[in-house]
């Protein structure tokens, strides 16, 4: 599945840059997150509750951040379990951009999932990540203090 969107953010990139790696910006802007901490030096462990539509599962995992450009852009990568509902994973590219004194980010996700969570279609799996996403970048700004808006996918 895939999935994403852009953003204009209110702020410049190097503000942008620095909550998108503050673990309670994240927290705060994460739907469900009850834990989200560096567990090394490009590495979060975290524990999210779901909401599925007819499931919330709890998830633990890690996200590992790789093809770090400071201030411009990472590949997030991230395996979460979920008990019997199985596994679920995906990588997101994820780059900031100038626009005058505001920031555009993109952010382009795979994702899949195995077991339980499959069984549920992959229409409302896809539909629940974008949700997701969305309702992530909302808070996400609320919690930095910026005002997000969204913008038509290129």
């Amino acid at each position: 599945m895939e999935f994403g969107g852009r953003y204009l953010m209110s702020a410049p990139r190097n503000r942008i840059w620095e909550a998108l790696n503050d673990p309670a910006m994240l927290k705060a802007a994460i739907p469900g997150c009850s834990y989200i901490d560096w567990s090394g030096e490009n590495a979060l462990d975290l524990e999210i509750k779901v909401n599925l539509g007819v499931m919330h599962p709890t998830f633990k995992g890690e996200l590992t951040l790789s093809n770090i450009a400071p201030a411009e852009s990472y590949t997030l990568s991230g395996r979460g379990k979920g008990g019997f509902m199985g596994l679920a994973e995906g990588s997101a590219d994820v780059t900031l951009a100038d626009d005058g004194p505001n920031t555009i980010l993109t952010f382009t996700a795979n994702g899949g999932a195995s077991g339980q969570i499959m069984k549920l279609g992959k229409a409302l799996i896809g539909n629940s990540a974008q949700r997701i996403i969305d309702g992530f970048f909302e808070r996400f700004g609320a919690a930095a203090g910026v005002e997000v808006t969204p913008l038509p996918r290129a």
